[in-house]
């Protein structure tokens, strides 16, 4: 499963909702995710992905769609 497919997977579950959003859709604007739900969104990425995700990037900014995640992730190395 490549990347992308790996953090619709993850999206799909933290948002109940089993949609796939454009890549430079808004998840926040479009209601798949909140402030509530980032937290839980980002603890997945971690596990998925064997990455440490500062509390200082707990920004919705840089989780706001499907490209800035991956942007995000291909920074941190995975």
């Amino acid at each position: 499963m490549d990347k992308r497919a790996r953090i619709i997977e993850i999206l799909r579950t933290v948002s109940k909702k089993d949609i796939t959003p454009a890549a430079d859709e808004s998840l926040f604007e479009s209601g798949l995710l909140d402030s509530f739900a980032l937290p839980d969104m980002v603890t997945a990425l971690e596990k998925a992905f064997a990455v440490q995700i500062p509390d200082s990037d707990l920004n919705p900014r840089k989780f706001d769609s499907l490209e800035r995640i991956e942007e995000y992730l291909t920074g941190r190395g995975v």
